[in-house]
């Protein structure tokens, strides 16, 4: 929500297709998530920004090699800076740009599903409005670092309920 909140009109072209894809059925099911293509662009491109896990799963290598013009002997435990990959503007154009429309990050297939669901329900439901007295400049993505992240000040959000 940090992302869309920051982004607005990311955030209205969220909802619009999810409303216009549900209509009048008061909810979204997983069979529905299916035919949803930008909330499972801004959820993509939330992962490759704010990643959950910045390292990813230590890898031996089972021969020499070279990676990076660096050489790397059999038998040694690499790490992937998943974070770094994700910021890295030799991949990315603008890489700290907020930016669905990229739609690709690799190896974002697992959890994005029951993400898609939640977000595209309460996207579906609610209009969202900063708390009394913040704007989106206020919005920070400061985290707790470990061997997963979290938001390190919480984003206080008003939901105001639609008209079904």
């Amino acid at each position: 929500m940090c992302f869309l909140m920051k982004n607005p009109k990311c955030l209205k072209k969220t909802q619009a297709e999810v409303r216009d894809l549900i209509g009048t059925k008061g909810f979204v099911t997983e069979e529905d998530i299916q035919g949803l293509t930008y909330p499972k662009a801004v959820i993509k491109e939330t992962f490759r920004l704010q990643t959950t896990v910045p390292l990813l799963v230590p890898r031996e290598t089972l021969r020499k090699c070279s990676v990076g013009g660096y050489q790397v002997p059999a038998k040694t435990l690499v790490y992937v800076n998943a974070w770094a990959i994700g910021r890295d503007p030799e991949a990315w154009e603008n890489p700290e740009e907020f930016c669905p429309e990229r739609r690709v990050c690799p190896g974002m297939h697992m959890g994005v599903a029951a993400v898609e669901l939640a977000l595209a329900n309460l996207l579906y439901k609610f209009d969202w409005e900063m708390s009394t007295g913040m704007n989106k400049k206020d919005i920070d993505f400061d985290v707790v670092p470990g061997l997963t992240t979290h938001k390190k000040n919480a984003l206080i959000l008003v939901a105001r309920k639609i008209n079904d």
